[in-house]
């Protein structure tokens, strides 16, 4: 069973996407998640897709219910779903509280097409469709014997032109009665009816497997249509449209004109009736300016009656009137109102304005007098504007009389007569000629004006969303429409109740429409109001719910397009290969309306909603444009409608086509019948396989039909040559393809040169048949001669037709000869003999047998990831034993330590192996050398199926990929050695099989490994992770991503006699060692060597990485490793595999104790760690590094020996000071010293000349003189260290109570000689800390607080100190983001509101997109941007000292999120929830940066506003793991 097809539609706010096509097909689900902008928010999201068993209203909108599958922490799998079962066009729209509607747009569901009489579906690319005349099928009785012909040349859908009364213009789209059957069907002894028409259509359906459809006209009717005669009011008239009065007048004026010069009457001006000269046309040119735009005074609808005006103001001001408006600088301009029905002279003033603008500073004349000089005024400029009008109206006059009877191109009508005038009218004129001055006389009649009609037409460049007819648009003035003659243009209004007749009547119409037709054509689609077709489309589909709905638009604009196709659903646009200039472009049309390219990439089933093109139908040529024999040649028909024929779309063509009529058949003026059908045909009224291009259409539109139903869905275009080319429709599961190549013939060959030599062709695999090879040939029959009674074709042509023969068989190839370009790839060069322009020769080609039988095989081994790829498989029973397991049962033995190399490792790490990343050449290396570092590549392109890129090309250019990947695993022993294995065997396949499938098998073997080693990984993972959402199941990647083994041991090794420590066989000694998982800093510049590990950024990660992913035991071991380094009561920043680490950090300590203490707390029987044996590296401060067993203690009297030797206080120098192990540190700054204040109970330390906190930026420019100055001393009492340490006192106080410590106090010596000692408590400490730290760290909103002790320095208010007591008082007052990890540890030592608020000063101040700024941006030091490799003379950035000055960190937003949520809680639900939106929010981002990321983590940071920063480490341990701490407090 096929996997259900999921879309995903993110939602982002203000997005607007009514202009994006998205379509969809029934069966799908849409769902409908939270971009990162939306995210925390209380969106709805509205659609009108109706609920079961509740029928469409477009008008009716209902919420979708959120579905949140983990129900907490975050919103990146929040979402509300439809499930597609109803065709048709359908919209969405979301919004907050705050905005009912902030975004929106469309989808379309496609239609599902049923024939036969099992109601089996015709799937929309299958379709092959033929256009008839409807008027030229004669009586209803005959038109099976016609419609036969599309029967039997191979169409599966019929296309007719309307089938009502027609109007008196006799064209097949103006209609005089849109709810008749046209009499013309009936005979005299038979009247037809809808219901007989509907029985015609159901047989054909059923017995031919045939569907029809019609046109539906909704934007004009015949002229002489009896109904509108009744209700005028359904038209644009003088009445109800007075501003077109001046166009009308303009009409009658040109009525009269045509009469006088078809009487001759202006033949002495230099205009005779037959005008066939450009002097004429100048004459003309003349009349119209001295004769008729004078007598017409169009000018005078659009002014003011200058005196009546005047006369009004006069009395006005004299009666003491004043302006309601205050008089200001800026005066109103005087405002002219339009007269609303448009009589001469009919415009007035609006005498507010006048009497603002015209106040009497002077006399009442002299306001009047200024008044009527600017009416003047007023007037010559409408004067001016008419007249720019006219020379328009001029211009389109003289330019209709060029084409019409001038240009070669053109009718050449001859003679200006009444049959054939000048112009076309623009308006119905139902009465009785007259004069001029009479015609005029009627416009103040409303009971004749009413009749007076616009007529449609259309208007080039014109916007199609713009009614031309309505107020507003000058065309009809200025003679801009080509107009329809016949045809009256309708006037919806807005909606029913402004014009009910109408609407009722159109309704009526689309409802029989659908009752009988499959589908409907909607012409005129781009001219159509589109809240009408709306409606009508709407009421169509209560009546057929699957209606196929076809359009041909000229918008020109792919994007107005979509307006269209959205709006209404549209299934499929008309697209004609007669707009192709040649064969290359008609080859660039099938590539560009379907398919995907040949090897493309198996797509997920649940994948992002992408913008489509509308579904093409694709014709050879329309039924209303011009004869392609007459633009090209009748040798191009049939190439030509191979190309067409092989695109991936639904195609078609129109009736003639096929028969080579050579001329087009009109849709106003054919009145002949189509020819019937008969085998041997006895008359020229009846056609045969032997007609025109029948028997080929045949074989060809046969062809199209399987391509489609059998999924040969890529597509290849290959142009060959000028006029010669091949076509490809490959089939991804079969991997057979049918090639067609066509030598188009777009010039006679008869009086054009074509070259004889036609290239080679080479074919990749094996030609099993030619399936059809087809030339057009003279015939002795004559030649043509136009039928009086059918629409004949040129009989002088017929096709010569082979099809399904063999190769040898062939008389268009002379050889083809098999190469091959590889052990794996079989070509076949094809030597044409004959192909002749006008020939079409389409071969079908498998895989080599052996290739054929590999793929079998692959596609049954990837069945166990996608059920996709059963199709096409084949049994293996001679399997390697590796493939014969599932994949899942080999991957179930891999450790988390194993999955860090199967996944990840970036290549400093791959290089302590031996190895590295793959680098592709002329390229990049990949991220990883695990499976990672391929997804990442392939996800960006699979998307896209970007065959074209370095990546697919070195896959196909060897099996060097193939071989990195199964040869770095193989290596390994163990189950990592089994899943090597299984890839060398997986690839062994993949090596005998095309080089062009090579990428799409690759990506499905890698992808299909990868989620599987993930669902694994997770499955490894605690229940938070496991039963998480995707963004925490991201996260927890991390974990793996960052902790592995190395082949040097990255920690010292632990105690022997500890349980659970894993061992290994040393590569390099061959001795057994300990292989504990090392956590690195970060990728790729701490991820290897002596820099990998990280006391600080190791125990601010471990909560994150290990404690919360559940992989306790990796945490344990790593807490006692360090703990075994201690020395001086402090544990290394640099761990140096402790051989080598330096004790330069005073913040260290404090992590590990807090993560001491998380592991107590959040392991199952945690405190069990703290009787964990250490070995002791350094039993003393003094003593070298030990052998292994040298001495052991308990994890708590390691724990105790550091809480001493703070309070004793630590004081020494770092050993091999100097530059050997700092090059850039002062002497000075070697000097470590970390203490206890007695009175507060506050750790300090530090000096100006170190930095001994994360923020550890140690100056390097001697040109800057930086050189040796860290950026950040942070000496005194950091801030965090004082919460760490208050944490952890509070901690032991707790763990002594409940008998798990046996410590109540710390004892230290009084005295330098150390002979009495003193006891401090564990409580009196905790209690000191309590006391003091608001009163030293918050600094007041109060300017008068006493706890201040440098007022002059405060610039910020009611924040905490970045530090207390530091040698440069200025720094403790600097605001920096590190006061939230205090508040996270030690909560209690803030008081809510002072917290609250000073965290809302950071959120304003320090948040940034993905980390906080490490400094206030209103610093005078502040600079955003980390370049470290710029020196220069600016002290405060020189070599990149401003690494903590501003830019954005990311692992700090994690504990400023985290101290929002903790304060949030206990300020109430409203406050809480406003802080869960901020979270989510901020956490969106994160989100998102991880899902693009190809290492696919979290940087170390970004330079201002979330900008990339190229020094910074791409993904980072702690950055990681403070993200995931936020989601699991949430």
């Amino acid at each position: 069973m096929a996997s259900k097809q999921v879309r995903v539609l993110l939602l982002n706010d203000m997005e607007n996407l009514e202009r994006t096509l998205f379509r969809l097909e029934q069966g799908f689900e849409l769902q409908f998640r939270l971009g990162p902008t939306l995210q925390g928010r209380a969106v709805h999201v509205h659609t009108n897709y109706p609920l079961q068993g509740q029928a469409f209203d477009r008008h009716k909108f209902q919420p979708l219910q959120w579905v949140n599958p983990t129900e907490r922490e975050d919103d990146s799998d929040k979402s509300c779903a439809l499930s597609l079962q109803i065709a048709g066009s359908y919209q969405y729209y979301f919004g907050t509280r705050e905005q009912e509607r902030s975004g929106g747009g469309y989808f379309v569901v496609d239609p599902v097409l049923r024939v036969g009489a099992d109601n089996h579906i015709l799937p929309l690319d299958c379709i092959t469709i033929q256009t008839y005349l409807s008027k030229c099928l004669g009586p209803l009785d005959e038109w099976p014997d016609r419609l036969r012909v599309s029967k039997e040349t191979g169409y599966n859908m019929v296309h007719l032109t309307p089938l009502q009364t027609l109007g008196e213009s006799r064209s097949c789209y103006s209609l005089a009665d849109q709810l008749q059957l046209n009499p013309d069907f009936s005979t005299d002894g038979k009247s037809y009816s809808w219901s007989h028409v509907g029985e015609l259509v159901e047989k054909i359906r059923k017995e031919w497997n045939m569907l029809c459809i019609t046109d539906v006209v909704y934007n004009h009717t015949a002229a002489n249509s009896p109904w509108i005669r009744k209700h005028p009011e359904c038209g644009y008239n003088l009445v109800n449209s007075p501003h077109l009065k001046p166009a009308w007048v303009l009409d009658r004026a040109l009525f009269h004109l045509n009469c006088a010069i078809a009487s001759g009457h202006y033949t002495e001006r230099g205009v005779p009736p037959n005008i066939q000269n450009h002097q004429q046309l100048n004459a003309l040119r003349d009349i119209l300016w001295q004769d008729v735009f004078p007598k017409v005074k169009l000018w005078e609808f659009f002014q003011v009656n200058v005196a009546n005006t005047v006369e009004q103001f006069r009395n006005l001001i004299q009666s003491g009137a004043k302006s309601n408006e205050r008089i200001t600088e800026g005066k109103q301009h005087l405002m002219i109102v339009q007269d609303p029905q448009w009589q001469r002279f009919g415009n007035t003033v609006d005498m507010n304005s006048a009497l603002e603008n015209f106040v009497p500073n002077g006399s009442v004349e002299d306001c009047c007098n200024w008044l009527r000089r600017r009416l003047e005024e007023t007037n010559g400029e409408q004067y001016k504007e008419v007249n720019h009008h006219m020379e328009q109206a001029t211009n389109c006059i003289m330019g209709t009389v060029v084409y019409e009877r001038l240009a070669d191109h053109g009718p050449r009508l001859g003679p200006v007569t009444r049959k054939h005038p000048l112009l076309t009218w623009y308006f119905t004129f139902p009465f009785e000629e007259s004069t001029l001055e009479k015609d005029l006389e009627l416009m103040h009649q409303p009971e004749q004006s009413c009749h007076f009609l616009a007529f449609n037409g259309w208007v080039m460049g014109d916007d199609p969303l713009r009614n031309f007819a309505e107020s507003g648009s000058n065309v009809y003035l200025r003679r801009e429409l080509i107009c329809w003659g016949d045809s009256v243009k309708l006037r919806y209004g807005n909606g029913p109740e402004d014009c009910p007749y109408l609407w009722a009547h159109m309704q009526k119409y689309s409802e029989i429409t659908a009752k009988h037709f499959a589908g409907v054509r909607l012409d005129n689609c781009h001219s159509t109001p589109l809240h009408v077709a709306e409606f009508m489309l709407d009421a169509a589909r209560c009546v057929r719910p699957d209606l196929y709905v076809v359009a041909e638009l000229f918008t020109g604009s792919e994007e107005l397009d979509n307006v269209f196709v959205t709006r209404l659903g549209i299934s499929s646009l008309i697209r004609e290969a007669m707009s192709a200039g040649d064969s290359h472009e008609e080859g660039r049309l099938v590539y560009r309306y379907g398919g995907e390219p040949v090897g493309a990439f198996v797509q997920p089933c649940l994948r992002p909603l992408v913008p489509s093109i509308a579904h093409a139908m694709f014709l050879d040529v329309t039924h209303d444009n011009e004869c392609p024999i007459q633009i090209r040649s009748a040798y191009d028909s049939l190439p030509s409608s191979a190309i067409v024929s092989m695109a991936c779309c639904a195609t078609g063509s129109t009736r003639g086509y096929d028969e080579l009529v050579p001329h087009q058949i009109s849709v106003v003026s054919e009145e002949r019948f189509y020819t019937k059908w008969n085998p041997k045909p006895s008359s020229s009224g009846e056609v045969s396989p032997q007609s025109g291009i029948i028997a080929g259409k045949l074989a060809l539109n046969h062809l199209h039909q399987e391509l489609a139903a059998k999924g040969f869905k890529q597509v290849f275009v290959d142009q060959v040559d000028v006029d010669i080319v091949a076509v490809t429709r490959h089939c991804p599961s079969s991997h057979q393809s049918v090639v067609a190549v066509c030598r188009t013939a777009f010039q006679n060959p008869k009086t054009h040169t074509y070259p004889n030599e036609v290239p080679p062709m080479c074919i990749p695999g094996k030609i099993e048949e030619v399936v059809l090879e087809a030339r057009t040939v003279e015939t002795c029959a004559g030649s043509y001669k136009k039928d009086q009674k059918s629409i004949n074709g040129m009989p002088e042509f017929t096709v010569d037709v082979k099809e399904h023969i063999q190769l040898k068989d062939s008389s268009i190839v002379r050889q083809a000869g098999v190469t091959s370009r590889g052990p794996s790839e079989f070509v076949q060069e094809i030597v044409f003999e004959c192909l002749t322009p006008g020939s079409v020769i389409v071969f079908r080609v498998s895989l080599d047998p052996k290739a054929q039988e590999l793929v079998g095989v692959l596609r049954s081994h990837l069945v166990q990831f996608r059920s996709h790829f059963s199709a096409g498989s084949q049994p293996n029973p001679s399997a390697p034993e590796i493939l014969q397991k599932p994949l899942t049962e080999i991957m179930s033995h891999l450790t988390l330590s194993d999955m860090n190399v199967l996944l990840f490792r970036c290549d400093s790490e791959e290089k302590e192996d031996g190895g590295g990343c793959y680098e592709i050449p002329s390229w990049n290396p990949l991220k990883y050398a695990g499976l990672q570092g391929l997804v990442s590549v392939m996800a960006d392109i699979r998307p896209h199926n970007d065959l074209g890129h370095p990546f697919c090309g070195n896959l196909r250019q060897g099996d060097w990929m193939l071989e990195y990947v199964s040869n770095r695993l193989t290596a390994r022993v163990g189950a990592l050695g089994e899943v090597g294995r299984w890839f060398q065997a997986m690839f062994d396949l993949l090596k005998h099989i095309p080089r062009y499938l090579i990428p799409c098998y690759f990506d499905a073997i890698v992808v299909g490994a990868y989620t599987t080693a993930l669902d694994v990984v997770f499955s490894k993972m605690s229940s938070f992770v496991q039963d998480g959402s995707s963004f925490v199941k991201l996260l927890a990647l991390g974990s793996v991503q960052m902790c592995g083994v190395g082949r040097f041991p990255a920690l010292p090794p632990l105690c022997p006699t500890l349980y659970h420590v894993p061992y290994r066989l040393s590569s390099v000694t061959k001795q057994r060692e300990q292989c504990c998982v090392s956590m690195a800093a970060g990728l790729p510049h701490f991820s290897a060597g002596i820099f990998r590990c990280w006391g600080r950024d190791t125990f601010i990660a471990l909560r994150g990485l290990l404690l919360i992913t559940g992989r306790h035991l990796e945490a344990r071991n790593i807490i006692l490793a360090f703990a075994g380094t201690l020395r001086h009561g402090l544990i290394p920043n640099l761990l140096g595999e402790g051989i080598s680490p330096r004790y330069n950090c005073r913040d260290a300590v404090w992590w590990w104790l807090q993560c001491v203490q998380d592991y107590c707390n959040l392991v199952p029987n945690g405190t069990d760690i703290l009787q964990c044996p250490v070995n002791r590296m350094y039993p003393t401060d003094d003593s070298k590094p030990q052998p292994l067993g040298t001495s052991e203690q308990p994890l708590f009297a390691i724990i105790q020996e550091a809480m001493g030797c703070h309070m004793q206080g630590i004081e020494f120098r770092e050993r091999n000071a100097g530059p050997q192990i700092d090059r850039n540190m002062r002497d000075e700054g070697f000097n470590i010293v970390a203490k206890v204040n007695p009175d507060t109970g506050f750790v300090y330390g530090g000096n100006r000349f170190n930095c001994g906190t994360w923020m550890d930026k140690m100056g390097e420019s001697e040109r800057a003189r930086n050189k040796g100055l860290p950026a950040t001393p942070r000496d005194g009492s950091a801030v965090e260290i004082v919460g760490l340490c208050k944490s952890t006192v509070r901690w032991l106080v707790e763990i002594h109570q409940n008998g798990l410590y046996p410590y109540a106090a710390v004892t230290i010596w009084r005295d330098e000689i150390n002979t009495t000692t003193l006891s401090v408590s564990y409580k009196d400490w905790n209690d000191k800390i309590q006391a003091s730290f608001e009163k030293m760290f918050y600094v007041s909103l109060n300017p008068e607080d006493i706890n201040e002790t440098h007022p002059e320095l405060v610039h910020k208010r009611g924040i905490y100190k970045d530090s207390y007591g530091a040698s440069s008082p200025w720094c403790d007052y600097q605001l920096r983001p590190n006061f939230p990890i205090a508040m996270v540890v030690a909560p209690e030592l803030f008081t809510v509101d002072k917290a609250w608020g000073a965290l809302e000063v950071a959120e304003k101040k320090l948040l940034g997109t993905l980390g906080m700024k490490t400094l206030d941006p209103d610093d005078m030091v502040y600079s955003g941007v980390y370049d470290n490799s710029l020196d220069n003379d600016n002290y405060n950035l020189a070599k990149g000292f401003n690494y903590h000055q501003g830019p954005e960190w990311l692992w700090p937003v994690g504990y400023f999120l985290r101290a929002k949520l903790h304060f949030a809680k206990k300020l109430g639900k409203e406050t809480y929830d406003r802080t869960v939106f901020l979270v989510k929010n901020v956490l969106s981002r994160h989100y998102v940066h991880l899902e693009r990321s190809p290492w696919r983590g979290l940087p170390e940071l970004t330079n201002e506003n979330g900008q990339y920063c190229s020094f910074s480490c791409e993904t980072q341990a702690w950055s990681i793991a403070a993200i995931l701490e936020v989601l699991y407090d949430l």
